[in-house]
């Protein structure tokens, strides 16, 4: 079954609209990933500065490789401003690590 990682990101002040753009530009530099099964950027919605990137794995391999990529490196060095005459977006980040125990099946409308 698959695994998930989620990266929480404590935003700068007024951070959020900028995160959201950096992930929109790089949107698909993960999708061909050994692997890689899906992505998703979560928006607050209540006064929590710390926004969630969710991606599912095939297996913990899968998400290591990536991890050790250029591509990886490449994607995520403008989040602290390193490398780029971008500002920072993140104050803080940790990544939250998670198997599924249990999945029910969507539904289809």
């Amino acid at each position: 079954m698959s695994v998930i990682r989620i990266n929480a990101i404590t935003v700068t002040e007024n951070g959020g609209e900028e995160l959201a753009r950096r992930f929109a530009e790089r949107a698909g530099a993960v999708d061909q990933a050994d692997g890689f099964e899906g992505f998703e950027l979560l928006r607050p919605t209540d006064d929590r500065e710390t926004w969630l990137v969710i991606t599912r794995w095939r297996d913990k391999d899968a998400f290591e490789a990536w991890v050790a990529s250029p591509a990886f490196a490449h994607g995520h060095r403008g989040a602290s401003g390193q490398g780029t005459d971008r500002p920072p977006v993140a104050a803080h980040s940790e990544l939250w690590s998670y198997d599924i125990e249990v999945a029910a099946p969507s539904s289809q409308t």
